[in-house]
């Protein structure tokens, strides 16, 4: 039998992106620890409409932990307390009975509020626009040997194609910076044959669409790591900057 939380809500309020926000009080009682993080809000949201107010605006789709949409900052931490996890995969049971628990949007400001919750993380999306494809004609799916690619090659690509683009990365560091999820992007196609044709251009157009959206300069402090729910590792920056390196060489030659 699940326990029951009575809990404190302070929730970041803002009407639109020209408005200024501001945290309001909420007390929930009788949350089972059985539930997720948003079936929390779900339930603060039935409530509120019941009497006649404003619900709050969150992001959330596949409540599964694999789209990246439920971006939120629970007491001061990407996604909240438990590690490697997104916010639709966290539970209540992560919290005890009476706790106050604050919760605001990713604060970046290439990441402009939209309302309340939700940000607006179109800035990734110009960044893989301009980089993150192959242009050449891969065609069907290939035999599984006909392209030979090292297995340390294919593990490291997957490594960095796990990214979800939530942006906790970027909410998780002190300057926020997008090196993690950037590095990620050029990673998984500089490791493999079809991303060579673009290799040199790709990384300098992502990073300097990056520094374009307004996001800050990494410092290897490696909050992002730590705050990232699909583990990636700040290998990946180390990578990028190793290609960006090597395309600056390439185009002075």
């Amino acid at each position: 039998m699940s326990a029951m939380l009575d809990l404190t809500l302070k929730i970041w309020r803002q009407d639109g992106p020209k408005t200024r926000g501001a945290f309001k009080t909420y007390h929930l009682k009788g949350i089972s620890t059985e539930m997720s993080f948003l079936e929390m809000l779900d339930i603060l949201n039935e409530q509120l409409i019941q009497l006649g107010e404003e619900p709050v605006a969150f992001d959330h789709d596949c409540r599964e932990g694999i789209c990246g949409m439920c971006s939120l900052m629970i007491n001061g931490q990407a996604h909240g307390p438990e590690t490697k996890t997104t916010t639709c995969q966290l539970h209540m049971r992560r919290f005890h009975n009476h706790d106050t628990i604050v919760i605001e949007p990713w604060r970046a400001r290439a990441f402009p509020v939209i309302r309340d919750l939700v940000v607006d993380r179109t800035a990734f999306d110009r960044i893989q626009a301009v980089g993150g494809f192959v242009s050449i004609n891969v065609g069907n799916a290939p035999d599984g040997n006909s392209v030979p690619v090292p297995k340390v090659n294919a593990d490291k690509a997957l490594d960095a194609a796990v990214c979800i683009g939530c942006g906790a990365c970027v909410a998780a560091c002190k300057n926020a910076s997008a090196t993690l999820f950037v590095g990620a992007k050029v990673s998984q196609f500089a490791l493999l044959p079809q991303g060579q044709a673009e290799r040199v251009q790709r990384v300098q157009k992502m990073v300097a669409q990056m520094d374009k959206e307004g996001f800050g300069s990494c410092t290897n402090t490696s909050e992002c790591e730590a705050a990232c729910p699909a583990g990636i590792s700040v290998e990946m920056i180390s990578r990028m900057n190793l290609e960006f390196l090597k395309a600056t060489v390439v185009g002075a030659t």
